[in-house]
């Protein structure tokens, strides 16, 4: 078997800043000892919600939590790795296998009662309203 240098794939480290690049080489050196992984999460608001989408592939959404306490939205679980089958030899896996808790402060403009969580092709949606009291309004200007 010969041995072929490897590159990480869509690391372009031109266009990082050292400090991005010094994070991310230890952030996964960290989580890599530790049997544990960060998903992706995306947070996004409109004038009406707030939106968080967690990428979290090939997970059975009973192996998610997700908590709403005192204003603080966290989402943990763990994803196993899978028995080796006999006779199948690995030769890499680039998966990310542990558990992981992610937690954001969310402001007081939310209303709690109206947490929905969607879990649908390997991505977590979660949805908050904001109480109709806080939310933006346009003032008109006679």
């Amino acid at each position: 078997m010969a041995l072929i240098k490897y590159s990480r794939p869509n690391v372009d480290l031109h266009s990082k800043n050292f400090s991005d690049v010094l994070d991310e080489f230890f952030n996964e050196s960290l989580n890599y000892h530790r049997d544990s992984f960060m998903p992706s999460v995306d947070i996004s608001e409109t004038e009406t919600e707030f939106e968080v989408s967690v990428a979290l592939p090939g997970m059975n959404k009973e192996d998610i939590n997700v908590d709403l306490d005192n204003g603080r939205l966290s989402i943990s679980g763990e994803r196993k790795l899978e028995q080796e089958e006999e006779g199948k030899n690995y030769h890499r896996v680039e998966s990310k296998f542990g558990s992981f808790n992610r937690s954001f402060q969310l402001p007081d403009s939310i209303d709690e009662e109206s947490i929905e969580a969607k879990y649908e092709n390997g991505i977590l949606n979660i949805t908050i309203a904001k109480r109709e009291e806080k939310v933006k309004k346009q003032i008109k200007i006679n």
